[in-house]
């Protein structure tokens, strides 16, 4: 009896099956669609150039749109991520908007609306560039290239003569123009009151100030204060700049020792600086 258990415990042992293991997963679907950064378009005076993604900006944000202007999918990159300049999305088929948007803001806009892109001052405003363009996905599945072109004007405020002692920062507010963009034209959509502050104690004395005009050109109002470290105002002028897409105008001159508020209405000069932008203007104060 007892040969004949351990038979039948040796015979159920054998017969045990091992489980199987396998390093197989389940396939994960293809996305439907990849939007890639083709390339960025800068304009100079006589020509055209071309750039990656990675030469321009530090940051991009796709986004994707229903027929409704819902939008249903989005992704934003840093420089040195690995998929920097190209995004997958695993979408349903029908008819989309997918908007990309490169910048080198400290944070990323509001893109929940196609048609108000928003920066904000916290964030800051800079050089950008946009593509927008309608597809229809399918089930099979498809890459979309994009091209982005420029679409912020820029004032670049020049200070000629020394700082007093006393100032620690200098704050610019400017209005006219927009803090936030509609993909359809890449023009400013809402009235906008920016404010940049910079802090001057390493001698910064070169100040971008970038906006979105609400036409190819337009006038910003421009308040520039300076101010000790404890924010008191120490010395304030005003500006109204005539301001172009796509163009730098640079605005010079001396600020503490100067007098009077300045109306720039007309462009003096264009001078072939930086290969950068379509155009360039020299003006003084």
């Amino acid at each position: 009896m007892r040969y004949t258990a351990i038979l039948f415990i040796l015979c159920v042992l054998l017969s045990c099956e091992h489980p199987q293991f396998t390093d197989d997963l389940p396939e994960q679907p293809a996305p439907s669609l990849t939007v890639s950064i083709f390339q960025i378009e800068h304009t100079p005076f006589a020509a055209f150039t071309r750039t990656s993604a990675a030469e321009a900006c530090n940051r991009l944000c796709f986004a994707v749109y229903d027929k409704k202007g819902t939008r249903v999918k989005d992704v934003n990159q840093k420089l040195g991520d690995d998929d920097f300049g190209t995004a997958s999305f695993q979408i349903p088929e029908g008819t989309y908007l997918v908007v990309a948007v490169a910048h080198n803001s400290a944070g990323n806009p509001t893109t929940t609306n196609p048609a108000k892109i928003h920066f904000t001052n916290d964030d800051g405003y800079s050089d950008t560039f946009y593509d927008a363009k309608e597809i229809t996905v399918t089930s099979d599945p498809q890459t979309l290239s994009l091209s982005l072109r420029r679409n912020v004007a820029l004032c670049r405020f020049v200070i000629t003569d020394d700082y007093p002692d006393a100032v620690a920062k200098m704050r610019f507010r400017y209005t006219g123009g927009s803090g936030a963009f509609d993909s359809s034209t890449g023009l400013g959509c809402v009235k906008s009151t920016q404010t940049i502050l910079f802090d001057v104690t390493g001698g910064q004395k070169q100040f971008d100030l970038y906006t979105f005009l609400h036409n190819s050109e337009g006038t910003i109002h421009l308040l520039v204060t300076a101010h000790d470290e404890y924010d008191n105002v120490i010395h304030e002028r005003e500006f109204d700049i005539l301001l172009k897409q796509n163009e730098i105008t640079w605005l010079k001159g001396a600020y503490f020792s100067g007098k009077g508020n300045i109306t720039i209405g007309n462009v003096t000069s264009s001078v072939d600086i930086s290969t950068t932008w379509s155009g360039q203007s020299q003006q003084t104060y």
